[in-house]
């Protein structure tokens, strides 16, 4: 738990420091995370060998109220048939005796036995609620993580843009599209008076062939003429 109390503590100069580094305390917490999920490890090995010990103490409780209860009821037996007049009575009286004295050693016993178990179960209770707090405090250090990344990501996104933004120079831009609209402009004009020339040139190409179209008609009906003189076609 200390060393998130050093991490998290960002009121001192060293954490001031490490925020201006961003990824410093990105690499801590993770790192941080990672002992708490050792330490988190640690404690439910711890919780798991103190139920085994409060199971135990569980066990033997158990185990020597059964046996007092049993050595009870032999006592109780052994009278019995010494009444009954199966066995002697000073016979049955110290076989009692023993198995009372028996009796109250298991009664001792199941008495340290559940002094044991209720200190061991108050030990596992109390474990429990701490190994849920870590467990709750690992998940919120892990959701704050995440959403460090993520704004780490944007700031620095953010940085780069404006990063860019401040070393454009808007004076040579505008300078350099006025050098581009003046040549956009040149291209048009100059492909406009290609198109001049073009349609000048097939404005006199018609006029020339206009001009030989008349003559061939003018040949044609010569060579006409000529043709029904000779077929004798002029008569």
């Amino acid at each position: 738990m200390n060393i998130f109390k050093r991490i998290f503590n960002i009121g001192t100069a060293e954490a001031h420091s490490a925020i201006d580094k961003l990824e410093d305390p990105i690499k801590m917490t993770e790192q941080g995370i990672r002992d708490l999920k050792k330490d988190l490890e640690s404690a439910l090995k711890a919780l798991a060998e103190i139920k085994a010990l409060a199971i135990r103490s569980r066990n033997d409780y158990n185990t020597s109220k059964s046996k007092s209860k049993d050595y009870e009821s032999k006592a109780i037996l052994l009278l019995k048939r010494a009444e009954s007049g199966e066995m002697e009575m000073d016979q049955a009286e110290r076989l009692a005796t023993e198995a009372l004295t028996k009796k109250e050693d298991f009664d001792q016993s199941a008495i340290q036995s559940n002094t044991e178990m209720e200190k061991f179960e108050n030990n596992v209770s109390q474990m429990s609620r701490k190994i849920s707090a870590l467990k709750k405090q690992i998940s919120t250090f892990e959701n704050e993580l995440r959403t460090l990344k993520a704004r780490v990501k944007v700031s620095t996104a953010t940085k780069n843009i404006n990063k860019q933004m401040s070393n454009i120079d808007s004076s040579s831009t505008v300078s350099m599209l006025e050098r581009m609209k003046d040549k956009v402009a040149e291209e048009e004009a100059l492909a406009e008076a290609y198109g001049d020339i073009a349609n000048e040139s097939k404005s006199l190409d018609d006029e020339i062939d206009n001009a030989l179209a008349g003559e061939s008609s003018v040949k044609a009906k010569t060579d006409l003429s000529a043709l029904k003189a000779k077929l004798g076609m002029n008569k």
